[in-house]
């Protein structure tokens, strides 16, 4: 189990080999999720291999263009499928299309402009066809009301796109609003009830100086506990344990990409929440 002092993941501090940030499952000590944020200037590329990991590449802010080679040893072109992304001003102008890359490939990552862009990743059994993602198929969903609205955005949820293991949403939080609640959990394999999913929170905060919150506190002895104080490209993980709120400053609002993946033969979100919160509430 990953030490408590390290679920809270600052900003810059996993950075290394043109990333800003790489959570893999030895850094983070499970055993599938990954997510990493690279950032490219203007003509700048990045190649990467995808082992055994599947990939989906989506835009923080910025367009590119992705190749996806079936063999990650052939000569470029050979067996090489290309996409662009289109991408997005940054994560609060809206959803933004994507592209998946499946194991054993290698992906290049080009940008004219430059850009950020988020790889979120899960160790996987399947090898899945590379394919794009277009913005106007993700599905919003408007979640909560009154100061636990927040919207959805499931553009990689079970329900909405093919993948063998990852799970991969957004959340817009309002500035003063909170999501993630009431507080849930998905950290045992109880069929048809709650799924064992490992998860990354990574955070972008709207505007200077702007900051939210994030809870994890434990559902068994010995658990997850963890109140961060969150800015942008800041992560939490989330490796067991009840989580939530995720609260967002007064006139900031909070963006963060939920990046989920586990051990379990089904991938699907099931969820518990605390019965300690729900009243009232739902």
């Amino acid at each position: 189990m990953t030490h408590k002092t390290e679920l809270y993941v600052p900003q810059g501090t996993t950075a290394h080999g043109g990333y800003t940030l790489d959570i893999g499952p030895e850094q983070a000590g499970w055993t599938h999720s990954s997510l990493r944020v690279v950032e490219l200037e203007p003509g700048g590329e990045h190649t990467f291999t995808t082992g055994d990991s599947e990939w989906i590449v989506l835009s923080l802010n910025g367009a590119c263009t992705v190749r996806v080679s079936e063999d990650p040893g052939a000569a470029d072109g050979d067996g090489t499928a290309e996409f662009d992304i289109l991408g997005r001003e940054d994560v609060f102008a809206g959803v933004s299309d994507f592209v998946y890359a499946p194991r054993d490939a290698r992906v290049q990552i080009a940008s004219g402009a430059g850009g950020r862009f988020a790889l979120a990743g899960a160790r996987c059994e399947r090898r899945l066809p590379a394919r794009y993602g277009p913005a106007p198929e993700v599905p919003v969903e408007d979640r909560g009301s009154g100061n636990c609205a927040r919207q959805v955005r499931n553009f990689a949820s079970a329900d909405a796109f093919e993948c063998d293991k990852l799970i991969t949403v957004e959340v817009i939080t309002p500035g003063g609003n909170w999501s993630s609640y009431p507080p849930h959990k998905h950290d045992e394999n109880r069929p048809g009830e709650e799924t064992e999913l490992e998860e990354i929170y990574y955070f972008e905060i709207d505007g200077p100086n702007g900051f939210g919150y994030q809870r994890v506190f434990p559902s068994r002895e010995g658990g997850s506990d963890v109140l961060a104080e969150v800015r942008s490209g800041d992560a939490v993980l989330v490796p067991d344990g009840w989580h939530g709120p995720s609260i967002a400053q007064p006139g900031h609002s909070m963006y963060y990409l939920n990046v989920m993946a586990g051990p379990g033969t089904e991938r699907q979100w099931r969820i518990c929440f605390h019965p300690d919160h729900t009243e009232g509430y739902r």
